[in-house]
């Protein structure tokens, strides 16, 4: 039974899975599922300033602290007790892409040559970190969400705006990726 938790699923298995956690929130109480919203229910609890955004009775949205804390401690079992200990496949044709653009080390989840703990603290640190998880988080407030609620959850309400703001994360990634990403690389290079 260990071995298959420490496989990767394919697609159509984690993916009905995490589909299936709409219809468990909404039955169980009629809860939205989100990641986003939980940072707003942290600096409500935390801030005691009188800002309006942070006002409201964060204690009735508790229940989201404590999927994220799940989510984080399943990411960290799923880390270092099941992790696989096969190396991550990758695409050659991806791989060839990447090391186009100067990528050398696919030995980790994350390319340590973008993400390695030398690299905070650099241009490209900034960049990605600080710019990105900056762009990043003014996206999720301007579009009134994540993308795991609106593609998620949204869409499966067949909510506009979400459609709306899940075609426009996916233009933006694929802008970022193939506009953005070698032009970043070339500069920092």
């Amino acid at each position: 039974m260990l071995e298959i938790i420490r496989q990767p699923w394919p697609w159509y298995v984690a993916g009905v899975l995490i589909g299936l956690t709409v219809p468990a929130l909404l039955l169980i109480g009629n809860k939205s599922f989100g990641v986003s919203s939980s940072l707003r229910h942290i600096c409500a609890a935390c801030l005691p300033a009188k800002i309006p955004f942070f006002s409201y009775n964060w204690k009735k949205e508790i229940w989201n602290l404590f999927f994220v804390a799940g989510i984080l401690i399943g990411g960290y079992i799923g880390a270092q007790l099941l992790s696989n200990p096969e190396p991550i496949k990758i695409a050659a044709e991806t791989k060839a892409q990447l090391s186009a653009l100067g990528v050398k080390d696919f030995s980790g989840l994350m390319p340590t040559d973008i993400f390695g703990i030398d690299q905070i603290f650099s241009l490209k640190g900034l960049i990605f970190m600080v710019f990105g998880g900056f762009m990043v988080g003014f996206g999720t407030r301007y579009a009134g969400g994540c993308t795991s609620g609106h593609a998620i959850m949204g869409l499966s309400n067949l909510q506009i705006p979400s459609l709306i703001a899940t075609i426009s994360f996916m233009v933006g990634g694929f802008i970022s990726t193939w506009i953005f990403l070698p032009i970043i690389f070339k500069l920092i290079a």
